[in-house]
């Protein structure tokens, strides 16, 4: 039985592309490839993920999704940036970071015609807590990350409605970095779930362990799949950053920062398995959750 056959029923809130192409493309052919390509790698539902542009240029991007919302081929869209952190940007562009306000997301939201179900905020910026609030109002999953906020930002975002931690561990405070930081926050003090990024390099397996024992039942498994996703090693690029793919490992020219991952969900789960996880808490994970989540904005 083909991979497909086996495995075409996971959910991915979290994928900006792959086979060479990103949801930001403007030819919708490579659109439509990159959405093939994970639905022939375990994916049944994704979201389409957009990093940091310039607002005009995110519209833009947005218009030409909406189509795929349309007709069912993704379940939505996500807007990963530019409401981040400077200090926990990652792979989004530190230039083009703000702070959100309500009327910019309203604008946002309007462009999208329904199609955007996700927006990640960093809780600490300024008006943010509003804008979660506003989201959860309008059935849009808040989701906080790249973040640099503290213990106390962690628990006033889900106060004010966050209801997703956008990949945990990653573009935030690790688990080693103290007992009272902004992840020990979320993983211990709130019931909201918890993205993982299950390759093996994002989130190391001794973290992996710890998370499934105390929010087990709160992770979700999401790819972050860059363009490079079904691709071979080589030269890539972020918006307008340049990323370098070894050996299955997108990192950032400039740093050598992780750059997103070239995981299908079908590889994630299969790395789940070789962790050691049981089987009901992948399958939740993968699936289960996840569809839940996207259940409550649809």
């Amino acid at each position: 039985m083909s991979e497909r056959e086996i495995e075409a029923k996971y959910v991915d809130l979290h994928c900006h592309g792959g086979t060479g192409f990103y949801f930001s493309d403007p030819n919708p052919r490579n659109i439509q490839s990159a959405i093939n390509f994970h639905k022939n790698h375990g994916t049944s539902q994704l979201l389409a993920s957009l990093v940091t542009e310039k607002i005009d240029d995110l519209e833009t991007q947005i218009r030409r999704l909406v189509p795929f919302y349309n007709s069912g081929a993704i379940a939505g869209i996500h807007l990963e940036g530019p409401y981040l952190a400077r200090a926990r940007c990652g792979a989004h562009n530190p230039n083009l970071l703000k702070s959100p306000t309500i009327s910019e997301i309203q604008r946002l939201i309007e462009v999208g015609e329904g199609a955007i179900k996700m927006i990640t905020v960093a809780p600490e910026l300024e008006s943010a807590l509003e804008v979660i609030s506003y989201l959860a109002s309008k059935k849009i999953i808040a989701a906080i990350g790249h973040s640099d906020g503290s213990y106390d930002d962690a628990l006033k975002a889900v106060d004010a409605g966050a209801s997703l931690v956008t990949h945990f561990s990653n573009g935030m405070s690790k688990l080693k970095d103290g007992e009272k930081t902004f992840a020990t926050a979320l993983l211990h003090k709130t019931s909201i779930p918890l993205e993982l990024i299950m390759d093996g390099h994002h989130v190391s397996r001794e973290d992996i362990a710890s998370i499934a024992s105390v929010a087990g039942d709160r992770m979700i498994f999401v790819t972050d799949a860059m363009a490079a996703a079904g691709q071979p090693d080589g030269q890539y690029s972020i918006g307008d950053l340049d990323v370098v793919v070894s050996e299955g490992v997108a990192k950032l020219k400039s740093n050598g920062a992780l750059a997103g991952s070239t995981l299908t969900m079908a590889q994630a789960v299969a790395h789940a398995q070789h962790c050691g996880l049981n089987q009901e808490l992948i399958d939740n994970a993968a699936r289960e959750l996840p569809s839940l989540l996207l259940q409550k904005v649809l």
